[in-house]
């Protein structure tokens, strides 16, 4: 079965239905003149793992009506919710959530795949009049859903980017702390689930951090080691656990400070380092006041911003969508025209190319 074949049946079912209301169309009669058409808009949420990127997308849709894409590599696929540190429902405030989970857990997911999925959601969102909010820690994966397959993506949707950074000192800490909560949720169990000592490591979810540090000690658990071995072998996996998470988070740094040197990555940085030097209460009116507020102030100015008019070739009928109410009680949407274009041969060509999606092996 093709990979987009799968996808449109686990994950685009979870979209609940949106009123919008069209605000007009092309009078012209077709192949007269060019038809003149807008950019819809995304927002992208960056960062290295644990800074806060789920929680400030969240954040981002409530306010201004939207949902949220993921774009961590890992959590598309199902399963291991605990090692892949997926949002739970609670968490989610309300807010849909696409490509969190619905790949199975053998198939290999490339950078392209996950172009067409994420696409595809976009537009989908787009289309319903919500705003699209793109958030997640593989970075690859973000730049080849904007800047691959010739950007077609940029020929539609105008970007505005955001990187929650946070100093790698008290992120470090943090990450250590967090594996030590995951543990406690349940992270060994998760993993010995999934255990297969012929398994390749370099496939699918097996892939995430978590799973190949485990391997020692859950080998030696089957083969009935003592209780002294055991736990030297789980301390010494969940030390390279947490090792590994921070070498990841250097990595993320590496490849978000690239993409701020290429054309058209105008990424916005906001430092939430100050909310990880406090707890509770006091760190959630931190992250309010450092992180949330200047975020919102910086994404509504975007979405605010009047659309630039493009020329478009003979031929293609364009429709506009404006949002015509919030998801959230009390919470405003835009009040002026947020335009997304749906329909006509861009539409066509999109569908066309969605269709084409590769196979990604028999497990698929």
């Amino acid at each position: 079965m093709r990979l987009l074949e799968i996808l449109n049946q686990v994950w685009f079912p979870r979209i609940p239905p949106a009123g919008c209301r069209p605000v007009g169309r092309s009078i012209l009669p077709m192949g007269s003149f060019p038809v003149r058409a807008r950019k819809g808009k995304v927002v992208v949420v960056m960062g290295a793992t644990g800074t806060g990127k789920s929680r400030l997308a969240i954040d981002l849709a409530v306010r201004f009506g939207g949902e949220v894409v993921n774009s961590d590599k890992m959590q598309l696929y199902d399963g291991l919710d605990v090692v892949t540190n997926k949002v739970t429902d609670e968490e989610t405030r309300g807010i849909p959530h696409h490509l969190l989970g619905g790949v199975p857990p053998d198939a290999d997911l490339t950078a392209s795949d996950f172009r067409l999925a994420a696409g595809s959601a976009t537009n989908s969102i787009a289309q319903r009049g919500w705003v699209p909010v793109v958030a997640g820690g593989s970075n690859s994966y973000i730049e080849e859903l904007i800047d691959g397959a010739g950007r077609e993506f940029r020929s539609r949707y105008a970007c505005c980017f955001l990187w929650v950074d946070v100093q790698l000192k008290e992120l470090h800490r943090f990450v250590g702390e967090r594996v030590d909560r995951m543990v406690e949720r349940g992270l060994v169990e998760e993993v010995r689930g999934v255990f297969d000592p012929e398994a390749d490591y370099g496939r699918g979810i097996r892939k995430a951090i978590g799973v190949p540090e485990m391997d020692r000690y859950l080998r030696a658990e089957a083969e009935g080691a003592d209780e002294w071995t055991k736990a030297r072998l789980l301390e010494a996996a969940i030390d390279d656990i947490k090792a590994n998470t921070c070498k990841l988070t250097c990595c993320q740094l590496q490849k978000i400070n690239r993409l701020r040197t290429l054309p058209g990555w105008d990424v916005h940085r906001v430092d939430a380092t100050e909310v990880f030097r406090k707890r509770g209460e006091e760190a959630d009116r931190t992250w309010d006041e450092l992180v949330c507020r200047p975020s919102l102030e910086i994404v509504g100015e975007f979405l605010n911003q009047k659309e630039k008019v493009e020329e478009r070739e003979e031929g293609q009928e364009e429709a506009y969508f404006v949002a015509s109410s919030g998801r959230k009680e009390g919470k405003s949407v835009l009040t002026n025209e947020t335009v997304v274009r749906t329909g006509g041969a861009a539409a066509a060509g999109a569908a066309a190319k969605l269709a084409s999606a590769v196979v990604v092996g028999a497990t698929v």
